[in-house]
């Protein structure tokens, strides 16, 4: 991957919309699987992707995963439009989920979305607005 310069792609993910839930991630694994990333790279930034494209869906009214490739590193910026985390050192405990019961109800929801993120990244960053926003910055290095 020395000869990657910098690729940026970006992907739109809509609140509720489980029919398309995966792709973003999936397409992402495919792209960096060409480019000839280590197996444990792919499944990492696959889980963190996953994981942060589902809480799109389930938590916000929709956002965005961009993925940059460095020749050193895996950036994901992740941003959604709302409602926000409340507290996220309580967000970031294993099995706490704010996911209401239909979504329970279909095998999501079980709190493990941002400590499963940052478990699979080399650097974690998380900042929320009440209201506005929750961004996360995702490093994965190429070691």
């Amino acid at each position: 991957m020395e000869d990657v310069r910098k690729i940026k792609v970006k992907y739109m993910v809509e609140k509720d919309d489980f029919m398309r839930a995966g792709q973003a991630s999936s397409n992402i694994k495919k792209i960096l699987k060409k480019l000839g990333l280590d197996s444990q790279i792919l499944r990492r930034v696959a889980i963190a992707t996953y994981e942060a494209e589902m809480n799109i869906i389930i938590h916000s009214e929709g956002g965005f995963i961009e993925l940059e490739i460095h020749p050193d590193k895996i950036r994901i910026n992740v941003e959604d439009n709302g409602p926000g985390i409340k507290d996220i050192d309580l967000a970031m405990k294993a099995g706490y989920s704010t996911a209401p019961n239909k979504i329970r109800e279909l095998g999501f929801g079980a709190g493990m979305g941002l400590p499963n993120i940052k478990r699979c990244c080399d650097e974690f960053n998380i900042k929320s607005s009440l209201g506005e926003y929750t961004r996360l910055e995702l490093l994965i290095y190429n070691k």
